[in-house]
């Protein structure tokens, strides 16, 4: 198997860098799954996970994206985005907080309300949070 290089980038820094077999992300046109070698593109990306898929397909890490875009070349691919985590990384507590914060919020809120639309994707963001963090990416004995 191939791999291709994909590094995930936000304003704060690189979140992961790596070489993976493929990059499996949701765009706003449905989902993509990149394998090495795939036509080059950019498209821009919903807040959701992204899974890179290893060599040795147990092995898959797993990353809260918060929307932005991907650009696949030949060679590589860069997700750039406002906000990203590794599972590892999620603060499950914090996220717990925010999406309680954000369900209050929308409870008040009517959907052409200012603010409605913040607290949502609030809300859409702390959920991808919490769901990613709760995978269980344990590798069954053999």
């Amino acid at each position: 198997m191939s791999t291709v290089h994909t590094d995930i980038v936000t304003p704060a820094g690189k979140v992961y860098e790596g070489d993976v077999h493929m990059v499996c992300v949701r765009s706003k046109d449905g989902e993509l799954g990149i394998l090495p070698n795939h036509l080059p593109i950019v498209a821009p990306l919903e807040i959701a996970l992204v899974r890179l898929k290893h060599e040795d397909e147990k092995i898959v890490d797993y990353v809260a994206v918060h929307g932005g875009f991907i650009q696949v070349s030949r060679k590589s691919i860069t997700i750039l985005s406002e906000a990203a985590e590794l599972k590892a990384d999620i603060d499950v507590a914090r996220a717990k907080k925010a999406k309680a914060e954000a369900e209050e919020q929308l409870s008040t809120l009517h959907k052409t309300s200012q603010g409605y639309e913040e607290a949502r994707l609030k809300l859409k963001r702390s959920e991808l949070r919490l769901s990613t963090a709760a995978i269980d990416d344990s590798i069954p004995e053999a």
